[in-house]
């Protein structure tokens, strides 16, 4: 038996040879066609097909809560609206799927209450999934709504990322929130507009840095040191946006040596970002040196179509009085 089956394995062995021979003897472009080219069209179909029916489905999600608020509850909105409510999902659970149970159905209905425009809708579906607008929805201050909206859409978080922002209060941490309403939602209208950004949106006040697990006795060598240690981490934390430029950036003044613990550059603002790090409480007396790093900064460092540099100064509790008087925003 083992005589008869040797020449059929010697075959198959042969021809499975002959076939990686093959393989191997295709030409090199053939090869660097395939394994970049090809694979990189059929990713990309892949991803815009992906796109578009997610896309189609939040629409679908959108103009059913729609019609249900308008045609089918009309201002129900008691025991008789939920009783509606309850009765329509399960018809539609079973003729088209669990997707329309009544959790999901209320959701689409509140989805048209807090988004009631469909242009808007549409200008959102190809950057926001149906379970980033679920995210967004328990959010009762349509600033603050609106806030993580465009975010979310500018710089293209992802869901468990928008979460996070919305956890670690981002909004509430951001100048925006200090503004007055109609100030802080003219800016909101820019960044939907032309993805025009301001400094308030993109700075913060406080900036949690817990992660740098620093000892409860450190120096303000030991902080920078920490940040450059975890600067990704800490890049995230500034926000979408950062680059790390230098540390002890050396400026002559005056014949003489001044040092600037840490400059970054900001892609949106389009702008260099001078960062003073200050254990304690701020002092008044910090302004003054860094409006010396910020003028010489944009007399050496700033390129021709970049905004005049800004300055951020992280201290360990704002003097909120000099703040005020100062015009300036505590952070850290």
């Amino acid at each position: 038996m083992s005589s008869e089956l040797r020449p059929l394995d010697n075959g198959i062995c042969r021809e499975s040879r002959h076939r990686r021979s093959s393989r191997n003897s295709r030409p090199h472009w053939l090869r660097q066609l395939w394994s970049k080219n090809l694979r990189q069209l059929i990713t990309e179909a892949r991803r815009t097909v992906a796109v578009t029916v997610n896309a189609g489905l939040t629409l679908l999600y959108w103009r059913i809560g729609k019609r249900v608020a308008e045609e089918v509850l009309g201002k129900e909105r008691a025991a008789y609206g939920r009783q509606i409510v309850v009765s329509l999902s399960r018809q539609l659970v079973e003729e088209h799927g669990s997707s329309f149970g009544e959790k999901n159905l209320r959701r689409m209905i509140q989805f048209a209450e807090v988004f009631p425009e469909e242009e808007i809708v549409v200008s959102l579906i190809r950057q926001l999934s149906w379970t980033h607008f679920i995210a967004l929805l328990p959010l009762k201050n349509s600033l603050q709504r609106d806030f993580y909206t465009e975010l979310c859409r500018i710089e293209g978080w992802s869901v468990s990322t928008l979460r996070r922002k919305i956890d670690s209060m981002l909004f509430e941490r951001t100048a925006v929130l200090r503004k007055p309403e109609k100030l802080a939602r003219k800016e909101l209208d820019a960044l939907r507009a032309d993805n025009r950004w301001t400094p308030d949106m993109v700075f913060r006040d406080p900036y949690i840095l817990d992660f740098l697990q620093l000892s409860d006795s450190y120096s303000e060598r030991d902080l920078e040191t920490a940040i450059l240690r975890d600067i990704e981490a800490f890049l995230l934390e500034m926000g979408s946006g950062f680059s790390f430029v230098a540390r002890q950036k050396r400026m002559v003044i005056d014949g003489e040596d001044h040092t600037l613990d840490l400059l970054f550059y900001h892609r949106r603002l389009r702008r260099l970002v001078a960062m003073e790090l200050k254990l304690g409480k701020f002092k008044a007396a910090y302004k003054g040196p860094m409006e010396l790093y910020l003028r010489w900064l944009e007399e050496h460092e700033q390129e021709p179509k970049e905004e005049s540099p800004l300055g951020l100064i992280l201290c360990a509790e704002g003097g909120q009085e000099s703040i005020a008087l100062l015009q300036l925003v505590s952070c850290l």
